[in-house]
């Protein structure tokens, strides 16, 4: 894997080797030593052109269990807040020997730039750009689903069979349209349910359902319902009248979720906006994945790295799993 720019690309194959090479790497964060050598001598760059921290410090994470050198580089504060270009930041990134950048930016189409332009021979994962892709988000959430429903059984599986809801925000999340094509090529039947005004006028290329009841697509029985974060700092008009009536008409509240099957679960990418688009009884109760999310998305992450910087695993750590 050269880069890892967004999910649309990824075939069921590829798609399928991520997972389950996150597998293996879940599996050594069971024992008491969970660093491997695996990236010594590796220096992995966080980007960071936009605030963020679960993102980054899973990342951060992951590249130190494999034993990477780990630089984190923040835009503000930064020669960027100075008016440095991409080019510019890249290049000197280039001059200090990155091995792989792992890039979050505000703008659509930033990491493929960086991978396409030439300034830098690093590997390229994209960490969230502007409202694209968010492919490693998609992956976690993926990992998850897989995780809960198959269970010590979910090596080499797709997602045949199940049913995805994804609720919210749709128009300005990477996260809902990385998930949308990594969930569709991996088998699963994705539905989006949102008000009219938050979502894409393209969406009718995409492999989706689409809906605006959440009661009736509860009563539908999906095996997987994903409470998508409200993105108020990305909104610069009003898509709904007030957050209260947003959240009586989409939230997920203890009624609603009492109405789910009893063996579905509730995804949140997080952050929450708690008491908006998910209920406090919601993002809590058994049936929520939300800590595990963050716990396999290192796995993810490092199975990512490892897979863009140590290339194919050789058949005797195939064998010796």
């Amino acid at each position: 894997m050269r880069h890892l720019l967004d999910t649309k690309g990824l075939d069921r194959r590829d798609a399928l080797r991520i997972l389950d090479v996150a597998e293996d790497m879940s599996a050594t964060q069971q024992r008491e030593v969970r660093k491997l050598p695996t990236l010594r001598g590796k220096t992995v760059v966080n980007l960071f052109f936009e605030d963020s921290t679960r993102t980054r410090i899973s990342f951060e994470a992951a590249a130190k269990r494999l034993s990477a050198d780990v630089i984190n580089f923040s835009a503000k504060g930064s020669s960027v807040s100075k008016g440095e270009s991409l080019q510019d930041t890249a290049q000197t990134l280039q001059a200090m020997g990155a091995d792989a950048v792992v890039i979050r930016h505000g703008a659509s189409g930033a990491p493929q730039t960086l991978a396409t332009s030439g300034w830098i021979s690093a590997g390229v994962v994209n960490a969230g750009d502007g409202t694209h892709a968010h492919p490693t988000q998609a992956l976690l959430d993926a990992f998850t689903i897989r995780k809960r429903f198959f269970g010590d059984a979910s090596r080499g599986r797709d997602l045949s069979g199940l049913r995805v809801t994804i609720v919210g925000d749709i128009l300005h999340s990477r996260v809902a349209r990385s998930n949308v094509w990594l969930l569709t090529t991996l088998g699963a039947e994705v539905t989006l349910v949102a008000p009219p005004t938050l979502v894409p006028q393209d969406v009718t290329a995409w492999p989706v359902r689409v809906a605006y009841d959440l009661d009736e697509a509860i009563a539908e029985g999906p095996d997987a319902l994903m409470m998508l974060r409200i993105q108020l700092e990305r909104m610069n008009a009003a898509y709904f009248p007030t957050e209260r009536e947003y959240s009586r008409t989409w939230g997920l509240d203890a009624a609603r979720l009492a109405a789910l099957p009893a063996d579905s679960i509730v995804l949140h990418p997080g952050p929450m906006n708690r008491g908006m688009e998910i209920s406090a009884a919601a993002a809590d109760s058994p049936r929520s994945t939300v800590l595990e999310q963050v716990a396999n998305g290192v796995s993810v992450r490092m199975a990512v790295l490892y897979l863009l910087l140590a290339g194919e695993r050789t058949e005797a750590e195939e064998d010796g799993r």
